[in-house]
Parts: structure tokens; sequence; C-alpha cells
């Protein structure tokens, strides 16, 4: 056999590469927008919809996606959004009009939602029980680590002549180098007979489709069948209480609560993007170093019950610290307001264009703002752009009797941010990633998928009138409850997949055909498994 290139760290740089490139596209429009405003002339509402169409070709991909995700395969699934995203950034980069923009942006934005779905699910099929926690949560780590990239770079060309094009073509990097990893890896789980380091990874586990192996519709997903239904329970419930949880608007508050401990101007900006950038990276970093340790579950229930108690003490606290409604359009500066639904009528029209999108995780959370008053979107959840400021003139700082309460107020919005982040943000992914039978897992992954940036949309538009209908203080509450019932889910119905194959795991789920109380008493009690022999090709 001739020589064949380390499996793990191709996998790895895979996982890795592919976030970088989906954080790297969903941040950098914060940095390109001011320029872009500048030298095409832009209206709000253009500006909108520049932003937007990065959101509505991710929507569309999540919706269509998992077909060729399951017929194709993963790794042609990948490749082929590569190229996508390599056609849009050409696009970008040589655009002279607002449609070239526009295409590029939607066209970017369908690559990066299909390939970040293939991705984590291609890693997920390649590698071994004890290796597939990592590398599916690496993908987390890129996001943020393409997050804080495309901040450096935005503000390395932000006085370069037509560093716009520039943001965008720097996309391509990460973008190819991961195509050429793919290139030395195998298609799938099924082909991985000519990879000996693989075969080692996943303990001579390696399954292939055949005659004997079950077929499954998309409506099969709604079905008793196999406890389909179960697992779809189990997948829409991750995904939309990672959203309902407020996760896209907590962050929105993140400046108001930097000034009100005496952070102004240029170093509330600073602090917010580093700070909060530092905080999430440390705790997916923990997350990468935990997941297969102690489990998914575990993780799940910390992250879920430091956000309950995290945002509970937010709201808590603004009954007594006196904090904005939000910060007003009119007055944020490019990088720090999301893109709202194109027309809004009383954006800002001049020098405060709508910033980047987010989305997640991972693969996962974009959505529209509210048409009046954008709110800041987190998903995966994102720091703070460097141009943080909020509408309000500078004021004095805190009173000496409302100091400690302004930076518990602080303390709770950091620990908000990484309970998200090694909880919610890489862990529904990878659960999402192991749950379905593999001949329709790219369908599921991309319907819930799809619901999650609808729950993202909802959450993010129901904001405002959240507010006017129960206040402020009331609304985090209200997350912090939503938090409380997550817990309940997360302990009666999510399993513990920690060490099992997908094989293990899918017999876990065809056994039991009740979902309730189905994590807790599987991951204490076991179950017993019967190892699938599948002859190797030598």
């Amino acid at each position: 056999m001739g020589w064949a290139p380390p499996a793990l760290p191709l996998c790895a740089s895979v996982s890795l590469l592919g976030g970088l490139t989906f954080g790297y596209e969903l941040a950098v429009i914060s940095g390109a927008l001011l320029p872009l405003q500048l030298d095409f002339g832009l209206s709000c509402s253009e500006q909108e919809l520049l932003v937007g169409s990065l959101l509505l070709g991710a929507l569309l991909a999540s919706l269509v996606g998992g077909l060729p995700i399951d017929r194709y395969g993963r790794k042609r699934a990948i490749l082929g959004s590569n190229l996508v995203l390599l056609a849009g950034s050409l696009s970008l980069g040589l655009a002279r009009s607002l449609p070239w923009l526009v295409l590029g942006r939607s066209a970017a934005g369908f690559a990066i939602s299909l390939s970040s779905m293939a991705c984590c699910i291609y890693v997920s099929e390649l590698v071994g029980p004890r290796q597939r926690g990592v590398l599916v949560a690496l993908y987390e780590v890129g996001i943020t680590m393409g997050i804080l990239l495309s901040y450096a770079l935005n503000y390395a060309l932000a006085s370069a002549p037509r560093g716009w094009r520039h943001m965008f073509g720097w996309a391509v990097a990460p973008t190819v180098l991961q195509s050429l990893g793919l290139l030395l890896l195998p298609a799938g789980a099924d082909d991985t007979a000519a990879h000996r380091d693989l075969l080692l990874l996943q303990g001579g586990e390696a399954t292939k489709l055949g005659p004997e192996r079950p077929r499954y519709t998309f409506l099969d997903l709604f079905r008793a069948r196999d406890n389909m239904r179960g697992r779809t329970a189990v997948g829409l419930g991750l995904v939309l209480l990672q959203q309902l949880t407020g996760q896209p608007n907590v962050l929105c508050y993140a400046s108001t609560v930097f000034r009100s401990v005496g952070f102004r101007g240029g170093s509330s900006a600073v602090l917010a993007s580093v700070g909060l950038g530092a905080v999430k990276v440390a705790a997916t970093l923990m997350a990468v170093g935990l997941v297969d340790r102690v489990g998914r579950r575990a993780l799940l229930l910390a992250g879920c019950a430091l956000m309950a108690l995290s945002v509970s003490g937010l709201g808590l606290v603004s009954f007594a610290v006196p904090v904005d409604s939000g910060p007003s359009c009119l007055a944020l500066p490019n990088a720090t307001r999301q893109a709202g639904l194109p027309g809004g009528s009383d954006l800002l029209q001049d020098s405060a264009p709508p910033p980047m999108p987010r989305a997640g995780g991972d693969p996962q959370e974009p959505a529209l703002s509210a048409s009046k008053r954008p709110v800041q979107q987190a998903e995966m959840s994102a720091p703070l752009p460097p141009a943080l400021s909020t509408s309000s003139p500078a004021t004095p700082g805190p009173a000496p009797q409302q100091a400690v309460l302004c930076w518990a107020a602080l303390v709770c919005m950091m620990a908000f941010v990484s309970a998200f982040s090694f909880g919610f943000g890489p862990v529904t992914w990878l659960v999402l990633s192991e749950i379905y039978p593999v001949e329709v897992r790219g369908r599921a992954f991309a319907f819930c998928n799809s619901f999650n940036w609808a729950a993202n949309l909802l959450v993010s538009l129901s904001f405002l009138d959240l507010i006017g209908a129960i206040g402020l203080s009331w609304t985090f509450l209200f997350y912090g409850l939503t938090a409380v019932l997550g817990l309940g889910f997360i302990y009666l119905v999510v399993p513990e997949t920690k060490g099992r194959s997908l094989a293990e795991i899918d017999q876990q789920f065809q056994k039991s055909r009740l979902t309730l109380c189905f994590g807790h008493r599987q991951s204490l009690a076991g179950v017993q498994y019967s190892r699938l022999d599948v002859p190797v090709a030598s």
C-alpha cells in the first residue's frame, strides 16, 4: 500500500478550517461595510439588503442542503460548497455594483451554511468515539478564530485603497487549504479501508451501506420507526432551546454593561471585543478538552444551569441599576448594529451602516434582527466588534453604592458568554451529527438547522416587543426561566453519547421507544450493545 498522510491531523484541519471560514465570512462585513457605503453610496435599505443577503443564502442552504449531503456524500458537498464560496468571493472582489455584491454575499452564505452541516457530519463519521467530540468541537473553535481574524484584517486593511476587496478575498485562503486536506481523505466512513489510520481511529467499526441496511425518507423523521420521532424531538429541542434562552439578544447590552462599570469610549470598545472574545475562546477550548471526558450531557447541563443563573442575575441587577433599553439603531456605529429586514424606515441613513450577521455554531445561528432597532446577534455567539458603543453620550461613572451591582452585571455577562460557549454552542451540533442514521443524517441535520435559523429570527424580532410589554429586567428573567426548562429537557430527554460508536448510538435509540427519561436512565444504567462485525478489505 502506498503512503497515506496521517488521518487525525487532516480531520482536525478540515474541521478547524471549515469553522475558520464560517466565522470569517460572518464577521468580515463589520469592517467592509463602511468603505462599501462610501464607495457605492449605499442607502440604509441597500446596506440592509447587502448584509441580509448572506443570511438569506444560508437559510436557503439549510432548507435544501440536506438532500445533496445525503445523495452525493459529505466530502463532495463540502468541496462543492467551497467552489460556490470561491465564486462568491470572486464576485465580491471584482464587484462594481450592488447586485454583484449581493450575489456574492448570497453565494457565500449558501456555501458556509452547506459546508458547516456537511463538515460536522463528515468528521463525526470518519473518526471513532474517543476523538469525535474533540474534532467536531474544533469547528466551533474555528468559528471564534475566524471572527477574531476578520477583526484583525479589517483593522489592518481599513486605510488601504479598496481594502474591502482584500477583506472579502482573504476568505479564499482557508477554503483552499481545507479543500486540499479533503483531497487526501476518503469520501466517507464506507471508504476507509484504504486509509489504515482511520481504521485505527474507528476501531475497525466502519460500516458500509448495503441492501441489508434500512432506508429512510425525510418523512421518517416524524414517524415512530426506529424511534426517529424521538431523535427529532432531541434535535429540535436542543436547537430551539439554545435560541429561546435569549442568546441572540443578551449581548446587545454588553456595551451598556461595560460602560456602567466605568469603561467608556475606546476602552469600552476594546474591552468588549477582546474581553468577550477571550472568554469565548477559553470556554470553547475548555469544551474541546472536556466533551469526550465528562460527556455531552454534563456540558449541556452545566452550561444551561450557568446560563439560567447568569441571565437571571443580569435581570435582577437591572432592577437596581439603570440600563438603557438597548442601543439605538440611529447612533450605532457600523460594526455593532445587526442588519434588519430590508426596507426598515427609521434605520440610520448615513454614517452607521449595519454590522455583521451572526450565526450560532455553528453552523448554525444567523438571523435577521428587528427592523426598528436591531440587536446584536450571537449563535454561535460572536464577541462584539471593536467599534462598540452605545447611543447615549458618555455619562459619569456609577455611584459608589451601585459599583458592586455594576460589576456583578459584568460578571453575569461574561458567565453567560462562557456558558453558551462550552454548552449549547459546540455540543448541540455534535449531538445532531451523532443521533441520526447515516442514510438520513444530512437531511435531518439540515431540517434542525432550519429551525435554528427560524427560532433565531423569531427571538430577534420579538425582543423589542417583549421589552415593551414586560420590561428589560423581566425579559432577562424570562430567558432565565426558559433555561431552567431547558435543564429539565436535557436531564429527561437528551441521551449521553460519549464513548459510543455511531452504530451503538443508533441501537440505543432503536431499543428505547420512549424518549422521556431516556437520557438519565441510560446514562446511569448503561445499555448492552452488540458489536457490528464488518469485514474490512486489506
